[in-house]
């Protein structure tokens, strides 16, 4: 079975099945009651696609009784197969029979088991049901089960069940359900049911032209049920950079249960008045409500004051960078080495940081602390609230899970300041709520109280999220070979994802301690012995996760480039960590045989232009598009190869990597000169925006393809 498709069914309904027994549920997927057991026929604008889902059904049921909450979910698909791609998609499936519940609180984990069930019926109307318990076989991970002489023009039919009862006496939150109506097959007919009763708090709402959810119980009854139903509906593509979310019928739900008054106004959701109502929509006025009573400055910040008054800061904007920086390293990065060591079982490290150590969890805890640290120097600031462009507007926000909070310091130029990792920095926020409308929640002596705005969020261009490659290739004495020395410099959010992959902890660190006088934890250990120990330990660690880095670098390398390297070493020259305009910047060399140099006789053939990196490749299903555009953010890649041309040798064909494609959307523009036995090659490519509409697909495919064709390109290393 696809595993985009196992994946998504697995995580939604591998949960715990123990209060009906296997014939009860079949009974209910397949039984008397089944309207569409007998439905085989499609309509004939689909007949030639892969495949077709005739009939589509999820199912959610929750209840309690006393501290016992039951939570009950569901889906079924009938599907029939047109072609043999279909057949192969589903002619396999895998999934975990037992595994453990881990809702509520205070709860024992529970063993249990999911209930599957498949048939297949032939065109003759011939049925054959799959003994799943009986052909299972198990694999590392759970179970597989192959669907025997499957054939086109079958249909398929199969269910996941899943009751799971667990124990909560507080408030819980489900896990958020967000999905386009569509599959990646057509629809004929799809349901979707709820069952709820009182303390279960609904949030749902469809988008983008899709249904609406509908009352089926009587409104006076404490047991309430609700369905969706929609019909005909056309399969989603999803292809490459897309957010369906934003533009396709979708919709959106999550259900908290919380027992009281008191566990409502913990929920962290925008909870509806009352149980009865299903929320469809989220006001300012509930962002403001929400988020006021959770808000407020708070915390000990001594050591900032002690941090502050040692400084001369030249302005504000600098002081309140300053303190960001600080407060990463004062609240996060110094206690990482910490748990590191607790996790591999070296020591248990926390007690040597003193009665209770402070170490920041989540944006609230930041963001109060901040706030405290903002009132203290009478700074004006707002609370910002933000959904990413993937989830729709502001003005559709419905969970509360889908917000990204930061703090804004109004200082001459505003600072944004988001909860921090080991590598963000102060004015840069999250990419994909750049550019969009967001709430600014007011403060009024340092508590937010006073009123909230819709704000547009700032943006950045190509230009500020680029990286710059320095590329110096040479050819073995014995022509055996490519030498490449590489110096990568990424800036802005194109640093973001590269940080993340090629530092460990140890490569930031002792930066921090460094410049901020701190004292790494084993030097807080007393005993000499211990210390040693501990040490001993801790190096082996981290020699031992050294290992793994270099060969994950490699890895990462070869995925980058597209071919085998060998010899890869790499250095760190610039974390990046202290400025959005500060480069991640990085050196390596590695050497590249059996690629790049092919054989010609006395003369050589150089794939010069695949050293810039794989590029995109449209195929010819691409190629025609009726979803609009969306990138995470604009962003540009320079690449500048320096070769040196072998004595006796001169290079030819160089007319072919001279390229220029330019447009609104974006452009790929490259060069070739040759100075002596130096060829350089400049290649240049940008995408222009967050957003562009399908009508310019055209104009982007023309620079993607003058990209991809660069890296086709090979010159003649040709005897003199």
């Amino acid at each position: 079975m696809n595993k985009k498709l196992l994946i998504l069914l697995l995580s939604f309904y591998c949960v715990i099945t123990n209060a009906q027994n296997s014939a009860e549920i079949k009974e209910m997927f397949w039984g008397a009651n089944d309207e569409y057991k007998k439905a085989t026929t499609i309509p004939e604008k689909w007949k030639n696609e892969s495949a077709v889902v005739i009939y589509k059904n999820e199912n959610y049921d929750y209840h309690k009784f006393g501290t016992n909450v039951t939570y009950i979910s569901s889906v079924r698909k009938r599907v029939k197969l047109l072609d043999q791609a279909a057949v192969t998609e589903f002619s396999e499936f895998s999934f975990k029979e037992r595994f453990y519940s881990s809702r509520g609180v205070g709860f024992t984990f529970r063993k249990a088991e999911n209930t599957i069930g498949i048939k297949v019926i032939k065109p003759d109307g011939s049925e054959r049901e799959i003994d799943v318990k009986a052909e299972a076989v198990n694999m590392d991970e759970g179970k597989k089960i192959a669907i025997s002489n499957l054939e086109v023009g079958d249909i398929i039919d199969f269910y996941f069940y899943a009751e799971e009862p667990f124990k909560s006496i507080y408030e819980y939150g489900f896990e958020p359900v967000e999905t386009s109506l569509g599959d990646e097959y057509p629809v004929m007919n799809m349901k979707i049911t709820f069952k709820t009763e009182n303390d279960f708090f609904v949030n749902f709402n469809s988008y983008n032209g899709a249904p609406e959810l509908k009352q089926t119980s009587d409104p006076k009854s404490k047991n309430r049920s609700y369905e969706l139903v929609a019909t005909d509906i056309e399969k989603n593509d999803f292809p490459r950079w897309f957010f369906p979310l934003a533009e396709v019928p979708c919709y959106k739900f999550q259900v908290f249960f919380a027992r009281s008054g008191k566990f409502e106004e913990r929920a962290s959701a925008f909870l509806p008045e009352k149980e009865s109502i299903v929320k469809k929509t989220v006001s300012a006025d509930d962002v403001l409500d929400f988020y006021d009573a959770r808000f407020w400055p708070q915390g000990d910040i001594s050591e900032i004051k002690n941090f502050v008054k040692n400084r001369d800061f030249k302005s504000d904007e600098e002081m309140v960078r300053e303190v960001y920086y600080y407060t990463r390293h004062q609240y996060y990065t110094r206690y990482v080495e910490a748990f590191v060591v607790k996790e591999a079982n070296i020591m248990y490290p926390f007690d040597l940081y003193g009665y209770a150590p402070v170490f920041f969890t989540n944006e609230i805890q930041f963001i109060n602390h901040f706030m405290a640290f903002l009132k203290w120097k009478d700074i004006n600031y707002e609370i910002v609230v933000a959904t990413p462009r993937y989830n729709g507007s502001i003005k559709d926000l419905l969970i509360e899970k889908n917000t990204i909070i930061m703090i804004k310091a109004n200082t001459a130029n505003p600072v944004y300041l988001q909860f921090f990792s080991p590598y963000t920095n102060a004015d840069q926020i999250n990419p994909y709520i750049e550019n969009t409308e967001a709430y600014a929640l007011q403060a009024a002596k340092g508590k937010v109280v006073n009123g909230i705005k819709t704000i547009q969020l700032p943006s950045s261009t190509h230009k500020d999220n680029i990286s710059k490659e320095k590329i110096y290739a040479s050819m073995a004495a014995d022509f055996s070979s490519v030498n490449v020395k590489r110096e990568s410099e990424h800036y802005g959010h194109n640093k973001d994802q590269d940080q993340d992959d090629k530092m460990y902890f140890f490569d930031y660190v002792a930066e921090d301690y460094a410049k901020y006088g701190t004292t790494p934890l084993l030097e807080l250990v007393r005993s000499k012995k211990k210390k040693e120990q501990y040490t001993n330990e801790f190096d082996a660690l981290k020699n031992k996760l050294r290992d793994k880095q270099k060969e994950e670098f490699e890895k990462s390398l070869e995925g980058e480039l597209g071919f085998e390297v060998d010899d890869h070493k790499l250095e760190i020259v610039n974390t990046g960590r202290f400025g959005k305009n500060t480069a991640f910047s990085y050196k390596e060399d590695f050497t590249v045989k059996n690629n790049l140099l092919k054989s010609a006789g006395s003369n050589y053939v150089f794939e010069i232009g695949k050293l810039i990196g794989q590029q995109v490749e449209i195929d010819e299903k691409e190629q025609k598009r009726t979803n609009n555009i969306y990138f995470p953010y604009p962003r540009s890649f320079e690449e500048t190869i320096e070769f040196t041309v072998p004595d006796g040798y001169t290079v030819a064909g160089l007319d072919k990597l001279n390229k220029k494609v330019e447009n609104s959307t974006g452009g790929f523009v490259s060069t070739a000169t040759l100075n002596g036995n130096k060829l350089t090659v400049k290649a240049y490519k940008y995408y222009a925006n967050y957003f562009t509409p399908n009508s310019n697909w055209k104009d982007m495919l023309a620079f993607l393809d003058a990209a991809y064709q660069f890296t086709q390109e090979k010159v003649l290393i040709k005897k003199i």
